[in-house]
């Protein structure tokens, strides 16, 4: 646990030099929409439309551009984590229409897979002074007795912020799917589906220094839950 890493001072330090607390090769069934804090509906929202856009620049996000956009961008604000733009768009391979045909050709199929980064990013995560190494690796997508599973793995995940929006883009890209092959399947023999778990496996789960107040309120939390009622 994220608390007990704290407690135990288990500290690492970030490529900034920040200090982090991290579990390193993290699994966990995402049935929670935010790990720590509270959700912010309306920009979770925005990031979602700014997917959708596909757009590379973080200047087309709705409202205000958050500052960590705006630290990982170019000057001129192009990035390369546009989930959007890598899982929808015919220039990143048509990745959603490939999963969809495979899922449809073979409800069994291990192959419909998302894969969100590429081999160049060794290189590309600093062009023109950006600092963008895309953080989700792959998402698997298996149905298994009518239920569509998703199987999310990452490179890198902040609890605090990363978490949340990241999981609602994945839960959005599933709902979307299970919508597509049964909107596809009516009148078929096979069976409808509905979304099953999402598995969320994560290199480097983390927070960073500022957010350790989370962590903190969260240890005060259950602490205050061994407490007996009367005492």
């Amino acid at each position: 646990m994220l608390a007990q890493q704290l407690l135990n001072k288990n500290f690492t330090t970030d490529k900034s030099g920040v200090k982090t607390v991290e579990l390193i090769g993290a699994s966990f069934i995402a049935d929670e929409t935010l790990i720590f804090g509270s959700e912010n509906a309306e920009y979770i929202q925005h990031e979602l439309d700014w997917y959708l856009s596909q757009s590379l620049n973080v200047n087309d996000i709705p409202g205000k551009t958050p500052a960590i956009w705006n630290s990982v961008a170019t000057p001129e604000g192009f990035i390369n984590s546009n989930y959007g733009y890598l899982v929808l768009s015919k220039e990143n391979g048509s990745q959603y229409e490939n999963v969809l045909v495979e899922l449809i050709r073979c409800p069994n199929s291990r192959r419909a897979v998302t894969i969100y980064t590429r081999p160049t990013m060794h290189t590309d995560w600093c062009v023109g002074g950006m600092s963008d190494f895309i953080c989700t690796n792959t998402v698997q997508y298996l149905i298994r007795d009518e239920q569509l599973h998703a199987v999310v793995q990452m490179r890198s995940n902040d609890s605090i912020f990363g978490y949340k929006n990241d999981y609602a883009w994945q839960k959005y890209i599933l709902d979307k799917l299970v919508a597509d092959y049964n909107a596809w399947n009516h009148g078929y023999t096979a069976q409808p589906i509905v979304a099953g778990t999402i598995t969320w496996q994560v290199g480097s789960l983390h927070v960073y220094s500022r957010h350790f107040n989370y962590i903190k309120d969260y240890i005060d939390t259950l602490e205050a839950d061994l407490i007996p009622f009367g005492n």
